[in-house]
C-alpha cells in the first residue's frame, strides 16, 4: 500500500509527465483523481487572473444568486426613493412657486394695467368738467399714476423673458412703460394748465397723451400682464395631471420584491421572511400616503384652474375691457367731434363684458362668491349703457353742458356711476377669484410638502430592511 501511496504522490507532484508506473497508470481511479485536481487548479488559476470570471462563478451560485437579488431590491428601493422625492419636491417648489412669485407678478401687472386705465380715464374726466378740476377727480388721478409706479416696481422684479405669445422681450415693455409714463404725465400737466387757463390747446395735449396711452402704454401692459398670467397658467397643466411616473416606480419596486419573496421562499423552504414583509409594509404606508395626498393635490390645483385661476383671467380681461370702454366714452367729449367710430368701440366692449359674463355665470353660477358680484356687473351694465345712450342724445342735440354732467356727475343716471358699479363688482368677483386660487394652490403644496421626503425615507427603510432580510439567508450557506 504504501507504494502505492508513493506512486500517487510522486504522480500528482508531476502532474503531466509519465512518471508512475504501468499499473498505477492502469489505475482509473487514480486517473480520475488527478484530472478532478486539475481542474481545479485550472480554475483557481482563471478567479484569480480575472475577478470577472470569479463573479460569473460566484453568481451562478445559490448564495450568489441571492447577494444579487438583495443588491437588487435595496437598488431599486434606493432609487425609487431618490425619483419620488425629486418629483415629488419638484411638484411642491412649483406650487410655491405660483402663490410666492407667479400669481403676485400677474395681480402687479393687472392693477399696473388697471391705475394707468384709471388715470387716462380720470384726466380725460377732469379735462371735462373745464377750468378747474374736482379735487376728487385730481386725487383719482394722482392715486392711479402713484398705484401704477409701484406696480411697474414690482412687475420689474419679474426678470426681461421673452413673451412667448408676441415675442417681445418684456424688458423692452417695461423700458417703454418707465420712459412713457413720466412724458404721459407731463403732457396731462401741460393739458391741464392750459385747460383752466382758457387755451384751446389744451384739448390738444390732452389728445395727445391719451394717444400715447393708448397706442404705446398700455399696450405695452397688455403684453406685461398676459405673460405673467401665462406663467401661472403654463405650470397648472402639468399640476393637474397625477404623477403616474411615482405610482409607477412604487408599484415596480413592490412587484420586484414580491417576486424576491417568492423566489427565497422556493428556494429555503421558508415562506416568511420578516426583511420583506418590513420593506414591503414601508413601501405600502408610501404607496398609500401618495394616492392620498396625491390625489387629494391634484383635485385641489385642479379646483385652483377651474375656479380661479380660468375665471380670474377672464374676469381681469373684463375689466380692462371694461376702463378700455370708459377711456373712449370719456375720450369722445373730450374732442367734441362725431363720436361715431368711438361710439361702436364702446359698443363692442359693452357686448364682450355681456358675453364674458353670460358665460362665467353659466359655468359658474353655483358659486354664491362668483355669481352675486356677476349679476350686478349684469345688471350694472344696463344702466351705463342707458346712460351712455342719453349722452350720445344730448351730444346729437347740441346740450354739450348736459351731456358732461351725465359723464361725469355721480348721479344714478350717469356713464360714471354705471361704470364705478361695473368695475367695482368686477373688484369683488376678482378678489373672490384671487382667493379661492391662492387657498386651493396653498393647500395643493401643503399636501405634497412633506410627501416627497417622506416616501424617501420609507424606500430608505424598505432596503435595509430588505437587506436585513437576506443576511441571514446568504449566512446559511457558510
Amino acid at each position: 500500500m504504501s507504494g502505492q501511496d508513493t506512486s500517487v504522490r510522486t504522480a500528482l507532484t508531476h502532474a503531466g509527465r509519465s512518471v508512475l508506473p504501468e499499473s498505477t497508470q492502469a489505475n482509473p481511479r487514480l486517473r480520475q483523481v488527478i484530472a478532478d485536481r486539475r481542474e481545479i487548479a485550472a480554475m483557481t488559476r482563471d478567479r484569480v487572473s480575472s475577478p470577472i470570471t470569479a463573479f460569473k462563478f460566484y453568481a451562478l451560485t445559490t448564495p450568489g444568486k441571492l447577494v444579487v437579488l438583495m443588491a437588487a431590491m435595496v437598488l431599486a428601493c434606493l432609487l425609487t426613493g431618490w425619483y419620488s422625492s425629486s418629483n415629488l419636491n419638484e411638484r411642491s417648489q412649483t406650487l410655491e412657486s405660483l402663490i410666492d412669485r407667479s400669481e403676485p407678478l400677474a395681480e402687479s401687472a393687472e392693477v399696473l394695467y388697471s391705475s394707468l386705465s384709471v388715470a387716462d380715464a380720470a384726466a380725460n374726466s377732469a379735462f371735462i368738467s373745464g377750468g378747474r378740476e374736482t379735487p376728487e377727480l385730481r386725487r383719482v388721478y394722482s392715486d392711479a399714476i402713484a398705484s401704477s409706479g409701484t406696480a411697474l416696481v414690482a412687475s420689474a422684479d419679474g426678470g426681461s423673458s421673452a413673451d412667448a405669445g408676441t415675442g417681445i422681450p418684456i424688458r423692452e415693455d417695461l423700458d417703454t412703460m418707465a420712459v412713457r409714463i413720466p412724458s404721459y404725465t407731463g403732457v396731462i400737466e401741460a393739458a391741464r394748465t392750459n385747460n383752466r387757463l382758457g387755451n384751446p390747446v389744451g384739448s390738444a395735449y390732452l389728445v395727445q397723451a391719451s394717444t400715447m396711452m393708448q397706442d404705446d402704454i398700455l399696450p405695452a401692459a397688455q403684453r406685461l400682464y398676459d405673460q405673467r398670467s401665462a406663467a401661472i397658467s403654463e405650470p397648472q397643466r402639468t399640476l393637474t395631471v397625477p404623477p403616474w411616473g411615482v405610482y409607477v416606480a412604487l408599484f415596480g419596486t413592490i412587484a420586484i420584491l414580491l417576486a424576491s419573496g417568492r423566489y427565497l421562499a422556493r428556494r429555503t423552504r421558508r415562506h416568511f421572511n420578516l426583511g420583506l414583509v418590513a420593506a414591503l409594509t414601508a413601501l405600502g404606508l408610501g404607496t398609500l400616503w401618495l394616492l392620498i395626498t396625491g390625489l387629494t393635490s391634484v383635485a385641489a390645483a385642479n379646483t385652483a384652474k377651474s375656479s380661479g385661476a380660468e375665471p380670474l383671467h377672464e374676469l381681469t380681461t373684463m375689466r380692462i375691457i371694461t376702463q378700455q370702454a370708459r377711456s373712449v366714452e370719456t375720450l369722445s367729449l373730450v374732442r367734441r367731434t362725431d363720436p361715431g367710430l368711438l361710439d361702436r368701440d364702446f359698443n363692442a366692449a359693452i357686448d364682450q363684458i355681456r358675453t364674458k359674463t353670460a358665460a362665467l355665470l353659466a359655468e359658474h353660477g353655483d358659486d354664491a362668491g362668483m355669481a352675486e358680484p356677476l349679476r350686478e356687473v349684469q345688471d350694472s351694465i344696463g344702466r351705463w349703457e342707458r346712460a351712455h345712450q342719453e349722452v350720445g342724445q344730448r351730444l346729437a342735440a347740441g346740450d354739450f353742458v348736459a351731456a358732461r354732467a351725465l359723464t361725469i356727475g355721480t348721479g344714478d343716471i350717469s356713464t360714471a356711476t354705471g361704470y364705478d358699479q361695473v368695475n367695482s363688482s368686477l373688484l369683488t368677483a376678482i378678489d373672490q377669484t384671487r382667493g379661492t386660487f391662492r387657498d386651493n394652490i396653498h393647500t395643493a403644496q401643503q399636501l405634497l410638502g412633506y410627501t416627497g421626503t417622506g416616501i424617501a425615507w420609507l424606500c430608505v427603510v424598505a432596503g435595509v430592511a430588505a437587506a436585513g432580510g437576506l443576511i441571514p439567508r446568504i449566512r446559511e450557506y457558510r
